[in-house]
């Protein structure tokens, strides 16, 4: 097949393992290398996938680079590391697709977004929920005003577990549902508040937002198991976020509210993850009585939204155009976003300002 594409995968973990299955799927990508640190994952998914033996299994990033015709690479490695190896790999001439967030840092995210313009390179962040066919559906019905005037929005992200050793459930969590916001909004928060609670890594149980500012975000000094978010967009929209990884109610549930109903996307309904709830008030005298009530499941387009992520990777190669859905510049307002929050967390729930990219 003419326009293939040599790619790497780096890290095959939890989530770079189906990365790679979905690349190994794509029609127009070779996968040629597989890097990962640990010599037991590699053996697994050589066994597991059924490798050629031509695809380089290897511990060491630098050894890809000996690759020819190498064109770009999948990273799905610890967050912390994303700068360096972004950087490096832009650098070699490669496009990339990098597991979210696309760094820790807003000033890092903005540079590595200016490198790939630099050198006319793709920088792709891997925000899964963008390309759901839940939230591509959703996004069309808010838009086309079919909830009425919006009010407010709310969604709620817990479960038991797993619990981060590196970042708080500020930043392993809300970052899927503040895109989602985003996107179906068309429009990005510019003022945030964060308050949360440190129960598991903290010395003793101390709340951020009551009377604990001194916390930071700094795994000595304890990382928020509980986190609640208030995000104001420029119309004076807010959505509210609940974020737990310490609740045995396990929920992903966002929802919409406007004047004529509510859209909600309940990831843990299989059978209608997207509702349109329609209902409004019809004022009798004094009384506000609910009238027009009918719930509608929204039919929604078969595909496992990793591999759109890939195959939309793949499009922006072939074409040389960025994704619209989830550029560099995309994962960057994500990161800036979960910075204000970070900073608000540590002021006690201090409102924050943010300021367009």
């Amino acid at each position: 097949m003419t326009n293939q594409i040599k790619i790497a995968v780096i890290g095959v973990g939890r989530w770079g393992v189906h990365l790679l299955r979905n690349f190994l799927a794509e029609p127009q990508i070779i996968v040629v290398a597989v890097v990962d640190p640990h010599p037991e994952r590699l053996a697994a998914v050589k066994q597991q996938f059924n490798l050629d033996e031509n695809v380089l299994l290897t511990t060491q990033w630098q050894e890809i680079k000996k690759v020819p015709g190498l064109i770009g690479v999948a990273i799905a490695t610890p967050a912390t590391t994303h700068y360096a190896l972004i950087k490096d790999a832009l650098q070699q001439g490669y496009h990339v697709l990098a597991e979210k967030p696309l760094t820790l840092n807003p000033a890092e995210c903005r540079e590595l977004c200016e490198l790939a313009e630099q050198h006319d390179l793709i920088l792709m962040v891997d925000h899964t929920y963008l390309f759901h066919p839940a939230v591509e559906r959703g996004k069309t019905v808010v838009q086309a005003g079919k909830l009425g005037d919006l009010r407010y929005g709310y969604a709620t992200r817990t479960h038991l577990g797993p619990v981060r050793q590196d970042v708080d459930a500020l930043w392993d969590l809300a970052i899927h549902d503040i895109a989602i916001f985003n996107a179906w909004l068309g429009q990005i928060p510019v003022k945030v508040q964060a308050t949360g609670t440190v129960w598991l890594q903290g010395e003793g149980s101390r709340e951020w937002g009551v009377g604990s500012r001194e916390l930071t975000h700094s795994p000595s000094q304890g990382l928020a198991d509980l986190v609640w978010l208030i995000l104001t967009y420029p119309d004076g929209f807010q959505a509210y976020i609940h974020l737990c990884w310490l609740n045995t109610d396990k929920q992903r549930r966002l929802g919409i509210v406007g004047s004529l109903g509510s859209l909600i996307f309940d990831e843990m309904s299989r059978s209608s993850p997207l509702m349109l709830l329609h209902g409004e008030f019809e004022q009798q005298g004094n009384q506000f009585i609910p009238v027009n009530q009918r719930q509608v499941v929204l039919e929604l387009e078969p595909g496992e939204p990793l591999g759109r992520v890939c195959s939309s990777f793949v499009v922006s190669i072939l074409n040389n155009t960025p994704s619209e859905v989830s550029s560099g510049w995309v994962g960057t307002e994500l990161v800036e976003t979960l910075a204000a929050l970070t900073v608000s967390l540590e002021q006690g729930g201090k409102p924050v300002f943010l300021k367009p990219l």
